[in-house]
Order: structure tokens, then sequence, then C-alpha cells
């Protein structure tokens, strides 16, 4: 049964909402938890269900994606498994870039169609979970669905940011709505479990994640006027075809702007996160790096943080923060409510030394840095003395080198912050 998946994974728009996250790499790309990328939550998923054959789907910015994926994913030379890029192309049947989700995967049809395979499963390359999805294929083939869709108990306030569908008592969707305003959601309560109902989770959101059959894909994939699963495909297919809500109860997050990201990571450093890291059976694969472990000197204090490997900390006080791969913190900064990406590479001595001798800055923080509700993209300078404090108090803005969203300050990739800076 499991040879018989295909996944699908959508790699997602121009992701403006990121920005500047996504000004040279595309949303599935973005480095999260300091040593992975977004599109390996959906790909470990899909390698802990033992689905080993899967597209990506992409459009913008695509070669960091590219290069993290080539670099990561290497299968037996004896097995089918694979995970491939399909960017957009234009072709004479298909002149333009991808419309949308559905479009996206009908302009690709033609690769699919290589493979044998009995049911698609179409994933989203931005979302934060961990699911097995053997049990919702289990669940489509039992009912007899044509698609199934898996979604998410919510509350009324968040209902009005999802698409909500309204299920039968055998799961079935018979209606659905897209952000609906308060006053229709008394019309919108589906059955959930007795746990969600103590919560007010009694609305069910679609999660983005879809299972077709073949035979039905090919005939809606016909359809050139349709361009995006959620706001064409499911509506229109509600009422013609079987379709089954499969629940899902676990942790789930949209990593749609920079306030839902900043908050999945940070979340990641509770005492019991959410989305668990350390889980036996739940792995997230990345990128194999032959690095260093991490080295700790001077009198640093930590609290409810993640360091990840190859860092350089150095008297320094970190709470809940996230520390990406081969950070380097000076002397006497203060890391707090923030999360540093690291840096692709090390400097080596004799260069540290001749940049000192120069007066350039070097990749990392300097020394006496305060940093707070901050994300410093890869490979910044951060002088001495810097003062990066963010919150409430600030207005958005964007410059050079660095833009402020909702009071979340985001140092842009490879740019050098002068000593004595401050926000």
């Amino acid at each position: 049964m499991k040879k018989s998946t295909l996944a699908i994974i959508l790699g997602g728009g121009q992701g403006s909402r990121l920005a500047p996250l996504t000004e040279s790499r595309s949303k599935p790309a973005v480095p999260i938890a300091g040593k992975y990328r977004l599109v390996d939550i959906p790909i470990s998923n899909c390698i802990n269900s033992d689905i080993k054959r899967m597209f990506v789907l992409t459009q913008f910015n695509s070669a960091s994606l590219n290069q993290h994926i080539k670099n990561t994913y290497h299968f037996s030379h004896f097995s089918t498994a694979f995970v491939d890029i399909l960017a957009a192309e234009q072709t004479p049947d298909n002149p333009t870039w991808f419309q949308g989700t559905a479009d996206a995967v009908r302009q690709c049809m033609q690769h699919f169609m290589n493979h044998e395979f009995d049911y698609a499963l179409i994933l989203s390359g931005d979302q934060l979970y961990q699911m097995n999805f053997n049990e919702m294929i289990n669940a489509h083939e039992k009912s007899g669905a044509a698609i199934s869709i898996a979604t998410l108990p919510v509350n009324a306030k968040e209902a009005s940011e999802f698409g909500i569908l309204k299920t039968d008592s055998d799961s079935f969707i018979s209606s659905f709505i897209e952000k609906p305003a308060a006053e229709l959601l008394p019309d919108w309560t589906s059955e959930v479990s007795d746990e969600m109902k103590q919560e007010g989770k009694i609305y069910l959101a679609s999660m983005g994640i879809y299972i077709f059959n073949r035979e039905l894909l090919v005939e809606l994939m016909s359809n050139p006027d349709t361009k995006d699963f959620g706001k064409e495909i499911i509506p229109q297919a509600i009422g013609k075809h079987k379709i089954l809500s499969y629940q899902y109860e676990g942790y789930w997050t949209d990593i749609g702007n920079i306030d839902s990201f900043f908050e999945a990571n940070l979340g990641l450093t509770d005492d019991i996160p959410k989305f668990n890291l350390f889980d036996n059976s739940s792995k997230i694969y990345t990128r194999a790096r032959v690095l260093p472990p991490s080295k700790i000197t001077g009198a640093s204090t930590f609290d409810k943080s993640i360091v990840t490997e190859g860092c350089i900390i150095n008297g320094t006080t970190i709470k809940h923060s996230v520390i990406g791969i081969r950070s380097r913190i000076g002397f006497g900064s203060s890391i707090s409510n923030s999360y540093l990406m690291g840096n692709d590479f090390y400097q080596n001595i004799d260069e540290i030394r001749t940049n000192i001798e120069k007066g350039i800055i070097n990749i990392g923080i300097g020394d006496r840095c305060v940093i707070n509700n901050t994300i410093v993209d890869k490979n910044c300078r951060i002088g001495n003395d810097v003062t990066l404090n963010g919150g409430k108090h600030l207005e958005n803005t964007n410059t050079n080198l660095y833009t402020i969203k909702d009071g979340i300050i985001v140092v842009k990739k490879g740019v050098t912050i002068p000593d004595g800076f401050t926000i």
C-alpha cells in the first residue's frame, strides 16, 4: 500500500509575508530550529511514514532549496526512493508560471504520470507538524473516499483565519466556507472529540494536506480553469465526490508570516515543546554536516534555549533563544527571545586576526551586545556594543540592514551591523 502513494510537496508562492527571510531563498528553504530547513518537515513526515517517492514543486529563488535537497536526501541505488525538485518551466503547452496550488500540480502532471501510484498525497512546504500519513491513508482506503482532507479542530477566534469544513455523521465533508465571519460560525460546528470540545475547538479547519485517488486527480487536472485546491478544487468537488475529513489533533502551525515563524522557533525551547524534536519515532532529517561540538567559554548562562552544533560562545547570557549552527557570540553579550540562524562557514584564525587589525567586523555577534526579540539571518556580522531590542514599541519598517515586523527585528542575511548600532 505504501508503495502506491506519491507525495507532492508544494513550495508555495513568493513568500512575501516571510520577507526578508525569503528575499534570497524560497519558503521551503528557510532555516528552522537552527539546523533544519522548512522543507525537511514534510519530507521527514513522509520518510517516517515509509513514503519515499517525493516531488517538491517550486518557482521562486529555488537555488538554495535545490542545493539543500541535493546534499541531503540520498537513497540506495537499489531502491525506488527519491526527492526530486520540479521548478516552474515554460513549455509550448504552459507558457506561464504556476498560477496557484492546483495549477502547479497540473503543470507537473506529466512527471507524476511517469510513476505508478494509487494515491497522490499533496502537502505544503511551509508547515510545522509531525503526522503519520499511513493512518490518514488507511482511513482514506477504509472509507472508500475519492479525496481526503486533513482537518484540525480550532476555536472560534482561529476559525476566521481558515477554510472551515462541515462534516456529516460519517466524517464526510458536506460543505465548505473560506474564512467565515464570526456571526456565521454557529452553523459551522462539526463533531469532534470530547477533549477538543472542552477546549472550545468545535470547528474543522483544512490543513492543506490532501489525498487524491489517481484517476480523480487526472480528471480534475484536465480543467485548466481551476487554479487552487483550497479555493476552487475542493469547494467544487463537495457534493460530487466522497470527501473524507481526517481529524488530526496534534501540534500544527502554518509558517505564514514572521510572527508565526518566530513563535514556532521559540516554542521549541519550552520544557515540553508542542513540536517534539526529541522523538525516536518521528525524527526530523536534514543535511548531515561534519561539525564539531559547540564550545562554551567564560561565565555563560543558559535558560530555556537550544544550541546547535559547531558554535563558539564566550561569556554570554542566553535565554529563551535558538542558536543556529556555527554561531559565534562574543564576551558579555546577552541574547534573549531571539533566533540566531548561524553561519554557513567558519573564518580561520588568521582571517579573524587580520580583520581585527583592519577594523573589519567578523562574522557572528560581537562583544557586549544586547539582542532581544530579534531574528538574525545567516552569515551576519554584528559589531561590538550593538543593541537590537525588538518589541511592540517599534513601528514596522524596512531598511537595507533590517526589517521590523510586528515588533520583531529581522537582521537581513549577510549584512554588517556597525559597532554601537542601536534599535
